[in-house]
């Protein structure tokens, strides 16, 4: 048999094996007992010659048995042709011993006692563990099951296919109805991850079986203290529970790593398919779910499936130990146990109410949930605009309205949840009390001995963990039910149809193709593009045209399709190169940027910026190209009708149909809508020339001349410097990377190190209420003290004399007070309960309102310097903690904590000798648990820190989506998800470990307990009474769990109170100015004139940094229309900036109508400003919410101000008129309807002083020409900056300032500019001004 495992194994490439492992492990044990007569015999002596042979043979094959056994402990070399990996983990390579004891981790353990784990620490993860390999598994088994046409079954409460098999009320739909509908998450989750699982059934059910032992064995040791039994038989019951507590400790902990590791791949599989779904969903589908449930879905969901697989099993687990255990009752109390089943059953109704209304409160939570991180989400995108329009305390009040709906759902399920606590800890008391009582007074012959009161107690104990867990699975089976709807929703969603577009090299007609197409935004909407027909041949340059809303953007999405087609053909061929209305940049260096996933060319990369002019602008940027770039970093998008005579085809569209199609010159003699557009338009950027012929000829030369100086100096530069531009390249990245050190824009989320600071658990106890958390600690004191109190009192009442004819007397006085001191304990658990969950709230309120309240006060560099996903990540995850875990682990640890204390007391009580080997169990206990939870709460740490980018590169994906399927890098950019996910895993799973660890080595300490309890009691055998005896081991078989639990009660604790440690960090960020300062509040009619002034006034973005404004002095009148020029980095969006206070002065101060700005609130400054920004922000709510969130403004003023900002007609078109639903980010209207609406804000507001900060940079001409047209009409008497990215826009300016590198380099009227032929001028002249 061993050969034919050595040989199996080998063939599998298998270098540990468990199947031989335990083989020769039960060789050895039942070899013993042939052992052990060996050696009886040669004590007895008389061996014949033949007998000695055999004695000898079998001692040399013993011998062999026991080496091969030792050898097991060792592992085959790796194959030599198998490369060497860096960083593997040890479990590769560990023995099946080293596995079933998770030695091969002690190595971390010890590495993280003596120093602070980092992430180089940190081992790769198996294969079966990394997330491309299980995505890709999931994929399949999904993609499979939504390719097959079948029937699942629903509950009318939408709860999944667990929930069927646990609500009455959902079963009877089960049964009743069937209903054919969208694929079965649940079953595709069964097919992936159901076979590993069902190994660790496997082992539950071994760790059942091997529960039950222990009280027989307890039986058999009452027992044998009240007879004459040898002594030897006393000590081999006390070695038979420890050897059973070792073995059953060995499984279950087996079996929790199994648990654990499906729920973390589980976990893979849907951040894996959630991304993987968000970059083909449809845009009707994309409306239905935003960014912040979409974030919900990766981190509360997912963490919702991982905490359910651990106890999964205990739905029919439960039921199983409470049949073994009625059946084993039955043989001590006969038919009184069926009084205790009827309690059971009883209380089977109210656990069903409380889990159904606590179903209906996650579904409203959760909802809420969604909402407050999809407006945080919003909000920390548009923090700027809002700091600017002075609107943040309005927005923080809607989070805080919605978190308040929030709490008040979280307080009704913490009071549901302590009524279930006070259901559910009172259960097992209620049994016994009620088995007890039907047995002792059903018959004055039934007498409560010890051996039937501690038997029967320490069942009753067994019978606690299902009757505690399975309402609290039921629980967590009702939230994933939650979760799988939602996720299965988003999943099932709508996809965009790959084949829409036909990107086939064979495809018929020209490289671009579009054939009597029509195509929609949603499959239910309205056709956007109708009837297109369009033929782009290869190389030609074609321009697409029309007023707003005409669908020009459109025709560019069904191209790259991202639109619906609902008829027609298109097909593209070759790649494609995208450049989106709203530009998207990465997180990443500019270089990383530019390259966008191509390996890096020094030739082509330095052609491409020179080409696009870029050079200068690396040079002013800290590390050159390997400057970081912010999320909030925007590029210019020019629109100019100048360019149009250069394309080789003109697309006029007109109502989202074709109008015209050919050249310049053909549209314009047509005299079309292509005519009249330029009619329209085109006047405003060549105003200076009247002969339009000379426009486009001096155009076309300056345009042909730049192409050909950018080719020719680029191709000269790399043919000629190539061998001397490798050296200077590389000498600029090593520059550039030192420089890059300090000069990183985005901060890296560093990890805490050490003990979890003392203020940061005395912080949340605080938030409790210190009186809270004494009668918290109090009703525990008092319910444990109860509950010693009734184990005495049981003890006693079993060894009461008998009287002659074989009762008792006083037993009505005994069960009284043993059921007074049980409701004792009920209550003091309904207490405790209760005051846990109003002090836990208490303390979710007050954190959650600091940390809003700190990020909205918050300057703007703490922001650009902050991932929007790590901020997200504190609102989402670390407040789901605060609410949720860190108050049940509060719960469970004084729990377990008194609970450990009380049975220590029991048991040197009941045999004081214990006391001797109580100090030192303690003292390895302690050192155990030191040594794991220096290294659990760093792996905490760095498992927090390494989440954060999940979601940081799922919101950058989302953002740029249509660029990355434009480009074809969606496996790219899967890629990088697995990647990040697999390092955030990498923590998480050493973690798991790491509890595993640590119980196995507890529960050891525990089982020394119970053999130490055992021995004690079999030495003190006639000195202690079985009563005793059965007191003290009964509880010493509880300690095994309890220390167990306080440890992981404790570090789990520790570790997610990193949460209130990470809260309180964002709790303590550097704010900006106060708001309103009283005694140094402006005027009411503030400012009157606008005239603003600055004195020798320099800034800086945050310390450490360059001056970007230097040593400015000027004065703008009242009414003076000024405009702002220079290049990239001159300072002029800082000059703006620093008008607003977002960046405050290094030196020098800004005074408007005579008020320094410094002396004042924030509030009230900004107030009183006005500003068009260049990026138009809109949020999630209604018109009016976007135009008047503090609801200052009469709806006439609102239609007065549409009606001026040209939107008046578009909202009298709407259904909901004002109420109309702005979707997040405000999507359903277009870049230039954005830009109105902003233009209306600033009509509202009224102000004297008017800020247009590239205002019209990304819009086109039409919008353009209504926003200047009303800015002159209805800010005339206002002090105006336009910061221009047209000159043409500011040359009817009273005054015209020019900036650069930070300074005034020209200030006066555009025609003294003009004449004095500086910087101004040379601008005017490339522009054809001048």
């Amino acid at each position: 048999i061993a050969a034919f495992f050595i040989y199996y194994d080998r063939l599998k490439g298998v270098r540990t094996s468990g199947l031989l492992t335990i083989y020769w492990i039960l060789f050895l044990l039942t070899w013993a007992l042939v052992f052990r007569t060996k050696v009886e015999q040669i004590q007895n002596g008389g061996l014949t010659t033949g007998e000695v042979m055999r004695i000898v043979t079998f001692f040399i094959s013993y011998a062999c048995v026991i080496a091969h056994f030792l050898m097991s402990f060792f592992v085959d070399l790796p194959p030599a042709y198998e490369p060497q990996k860096l960083n593997t983990s040890p479990q590769e390579s560990a023995s099946f011993i080293s596995h079933m004891f998770f030695e091969w981790f002690s190595k971390m353990i010890m590495l993280g006692y003596k120093n602070p784990l980092v992430d180089n620490d940190l081992w790769d993860l198996i294969p079966d563990d990394k997330s491309g390999r299980i995505s890709r598994r999931f994929n399949k088994t999904w993609t499979k099951l939504k390719n097959v046409n079948f029937n699942t079954y629903h509950c009318h409460e939408e709860s999944c296919d667990l929930a069927l098999f646990i609500s009455l009320s959902c079963l009877s739909n089960y049964v009743a109805g069937r209903k054919k509908g969208k694929p079965s998450l649940f079953k595709a989750m069964v097919r992936v991850f159901g076979p590993y699982y069902f190994l660790g059934s496997l082992l539950k059910v071994v760790s059942d079986l091997l529960t039950f032992v222990s009280p027989q064995l307890l039986s058999a040791l009452i027992l044998f203290t009240s007879n004459n039994a040898p002594v030897w038989q006393g000590y081999m019951l006390a070695v038979l529970l420890f050897v059973t507590a070792i073995l059953q400790s060995i499984v279950l902990q087996q079996y929790f790593h199994v648990c654990f590791t499906v729920g973390m791949r589980m976990r893979s599989a849907v951040v894996g398919a959630v991304y993987r779904k968000a970059m083909v969903l449809s845009n009707s589908a994309r409306k239905e779910s935003t960014v912040g449930e979409v974030v919900n879905l990766m981190s509360v969901d997912a963490q919702r499936f991982m905490d359910l697989m651990t106890y999964l099993n205990t739905v029919w687990s439960g039921p199983f130990q409470i049949i073994l255990a009625m059946y084993f009752l039955w043989q001590y109390l006969g038919a009184a146990v069926l009084a205790g089943l009827g309690v059971m059953l009883l209380l089977i109704p109210i656990n069903a109410l409380i889990a159904r209304k606590t179903h209906q409160l996650q579904v409203r939570q959760m909802k809420l949930k969604d909402e407050r991180i999809k407006l945080m989400n919003e909000i920390l995108n548009g923090i700027k605009v809002l700091k600017m329009y002075a609107w943040e305390m309005s927005f923080k009040d809607k989070v805080k309205a919605i978190r308040d709906k929030e709490l008040d759902v979280l307080r009704t399920a913490a009071y549901l949840n302590a009524v279930g606590s006070f259901t559910w800890v009172s259960a097992p008391f209620l049994v016994s009390l009620t088995t007890f009582a039907v047995y002792v007074l059903s018959d004055s012959s039934h007498i409560l001995t010890a051996q039937k009161a501690f038997v029967s107690l320490s069942l009753f104990n067994i019978l606690r963990f299902p009757l505690v867990m399975l309402p609290a699975v039921i629980a967590a089976i009702v939230q994933a039910s939650v979760s799988m709807t939602r996720l299965s929703k988003f999943l099932a969603g709508d996809e965009l149809d790959p084949d829409a577009v036909d990107h086939s090299p064979t495809a018929h007609g020209e490289v671009v193709e579009v054939d009597n197409a029509t195509f929609t935004w949603g499959k239910k909407d309205e056709p956007i593009l109708k009837n297109i027909n369009l033929s782009v041949p290869s190389g030609s340059l074609v321009a697409v045209v029309g007023q707003v809303g005409t669908g020009k953007s459109s025709l560019i999405s069904a191209l790259l399709g991202d639109m619906d087609k609902v008829e027609g053909y298109v097909s593209v061929k070759g790649s494609i190169a995208y450049v989106a209305q709203q530009a998207w940049i990465q997180n990443l260096t500019v270089q990383d940027n530019i390259l966008f996933g191509k390996p890096f060319d020094p030739c082509l990369y330095h052609q491409t910026v020179d080409a696009c002019e870029l050079k200068e602008d690396f040079d002013m940027l800290p590390a050159g190209d390997q400057t970081e770039i912010g999320e909030r970093t925007r590029l210019l998008v020019t629109h100019g009708v100048s360019f149009l005579p250069q394309v080789d085809r003109i697309v006029v569209l007109v109502g989202g149909r074709v109008s015209e199609i050919g050249h310049y010159d053909e549209l314009l003699e047509k005299n079309g809508a292509f005519a009249e557009f330029l009619r329209n338009y085109a006047n405003h950027e060549d105003s200076e020339s009247t002969d339009e012929e000379d426009v486009r000829k001096q155009s076309s030369r300056t345009i042909q001349f730049k192409r050909q100086r950018t080719r020719t100096s680029s191709s000269d530069h790399c043919k000629s410097g190539k061998l001397r531009r490798r050296k200077t390249d590389r000498d600029i990245d090593i520059k550039a990377q030192q420089k890059k050190k300090d000069d990183k824009l985005i901060t890296t989320e560093t990890a805490e190190t050490g003990n979890i600071k003392l203020s940061v658990a005395l912080s949340y106890m605080r938030s409790v209420g210190y009186l809270i958390c004494s009668t918290i600690a109090l009703a525990y004191c008092l319910q444990n003290a109860a509950q010693v109190g009734s184990s005495i009192w049981l003890s006693q009442w079993s060894t009461d004399p008998l009287n002659p004819d074989g009762t008792q007397n006083g037993t009505a006085t005994r069960l009284g007070v043993y059921g007074a001191l049980g409701m004792t304990q009920a209550l003091m658990v309904l207490g405790s309960s209760f005051s846990m969950s109003y002090g836990s709230v208490v303390a979710s309120t007050l954190l959650h309102s600091k940390m809003l309240v700190r990020i909205f006060r918050a300057p703007m560099s703490f922001f650009d310097t902050t991932p929007l996903g790590r901020i997200v990540n504190r609102f989402s995850k670390d407040i789901y903690l605060i609410d949720e875990v860190i108050p049940r682990c509060f719960t469970g640890l004084l729990m377990t904590g008194f609970q450990c204390l009380s049975t220590f007391v029991v048991i040197v009580y009941s045999t004081p000798i214990f006391a001797v080997v109580v100090v030192p169990l303690l003292i390895l206990y302690y050192f155990v648990q030191r040594f794991y939870i220096r290294t659990s709460r760093q792996l905490k740490r760095l498992e927090s820190i390494s989440r954060s980018p999940i979601y940081s590169h799922f919101s950058e994906t989302i953002a740029g989506v249509s660029t990355i399927r434009a480009y074809g890098l969606q496996k790219s950019f899967m890629k990088q998800n697995e990647i990040k996910l697999d390092t955030n895993q990498m923590a998480y799973y050493p973690n798991i470990v790491s509890n595993r660890w640590l119980a196995l080595r507890l529960e050891l300490v525990g089982n020394l307990i119970v053999l130490f309890a055992a021995i004690f009691a079999v030495v003190e055998k006639g000195k202690i009474n079985d009563g005793i005896v059965g007191l003290s081991i009964s509880y010493s078989l509880q300690i095994t769990m309890m220390l167990n639990w306080l440890v992981r009660q404790a570090s789990e604790l520790e570790t997610n109170i990193v949460a209130v440690e990470r809260v309180e960090e964002y709790s303590s960020v550097v704010q900006e100015a106060e708001l309103v300062i009283d005694g140094s509040r402006p005027p009411s009619h503030w400012p009157a004139e606008g005239s603003i002034k600055f004195e020798d006034y320099s800034t800086r973005y945050r310390e450490g940094l360059d001056l970007v404004v230097k040593n400015i002095t000027i004065h703008i009148n009242g009414g003076e229309k000024v405009g702002i020029v220079g290049r990239t980095g001159a300072g002029k969006s800082s000059m703006t900036l620093a008008l607003f206070r977002i960046i405050e002065s290094a030196s020098g101060r800004i005074s408007i109508d005579g008020l320094p700005i410094s002396n004042m609130g924030l509030q009230d400054l900004r107030s009183k400003l006005s500003i068009i920004p260049q990026d138009p922000v809109l949020f999630s709510g209604s018109l009016r919410m976007n135009l008047d969130p503090f609801e200052e403004y009469r709806d006439s003023e609102l239609w007065d101000a549409l009606e001026h900002s040209h939107l008046k007609d578009y909202v009298t078109s709407l259904s909901e008129k004002l109420e109309h639903e702005v979707t997040e980010g405000g999507e359903n209207l277009s870049v230039g309807q954005r830009q109105l609406v902003c233009l209306a804000r600033a009509l509202l507001r009224k102000s004297k002083i008017l800020v247009l900060d590239e205002a019209t940079a990304a819009v086109d001409l039409e919008t353009d020409d209504l926003i200047q047209a009303t800015i002159r009409e209805q800010f005339s008497d206002c002090t105006t900056f336009t910061i221009a990215h047209r000159l043409n826009t500011i040359m009817d300016s009273t005054r015209v300032l020019v900036l650069d590198a930070g300074k005034v380099a020209e200030f006066d009227t555009p025609d003294n500019l003009l004449q004095a032929k500086g910087i101004f001028f040379s601008m005017a002249k490339d522009a054809g001004l001048a």
